[in-house]
Order: structure tokens, then C-alpha cells, then sequence
């Protein structure tokens, strides 16, 4: 290889270092947000798929379609009395 195309090699590969270290960074303070993120409260989106996602109850969102969601809500007074019924069944997710 002549001087020039190893300067130009030894140039992409310090670029390529520097982009590296810059993302791995970025990554790093996203990530150390997400981390605070975790047990604020409880978000809604509409998913990629019209769907209604809850975000925030656990490590995955809750989505269900409007008509189930209608349908669940309807229900609140049903499932509030069966929590109440099977309490001391039921556990408690630690925080």
C-alpha cells in the first residue's frame, strides 16, 4: 500500500474509533435514563398496530385493541371485587 491510501486507512479507522466511543456514550446515557425511568408513572400509546399500550405496569407493555379495552373497563367493578374476594391468594409485585 502506498503512504497515502494507509494515511487514508489509519483516518477511517480513528474516525471509526471516535463514532465508536461517541455511541457507545450515547448509548451508555440513554441507557443510565431509561434506568431512572423506571417506576415513574404509567404511560398510553397507540402501537404500530392501532392497538391502546400501557406502559409502565412491567417489563412489557400491556396492548389490547379498544373493544377489549372497552370491554375491561366495563368489567372494573367485577375485577376490583375479585382482587377484594382473593386477596390473600393474590401476591404483590416488590417494587
Amino acid at each position: 500500500m502506498s503512504a497515502s491510501v494507509s494515511g487514508m486507512f489509519q483516518e477511517e479507522l480513528v474516525t471509526d474509533d471516535v463514532d465508536l466511543k461517541a455511541e457507545v456514550e450515547r448509548l451508555k446515557a440513554e441507557n443510565a435514563q431509561l434506568k431512572t425511568q423506571r417506576g415513574r408513572s404509567v404511560s398510553l400509546k397507540v402501537s404500530e398496530k392501532g392497538g391502546v399500550s400501557v406502559y409502565g405496569l412491567g417489563r412489557f407493555p400491556v396492548t389490547l385493541y379498544k373493544e377489549q379495552w372497552t370491554k375491561l373497563l366495563a368489567m372494573s367493578e367485577e375485577i376490583r371485587a375479585f382482587i377484594k374476594e382473593n386477596d390473600a391468594a393474590l401476591k404483590t409485585k416488590p417494587e
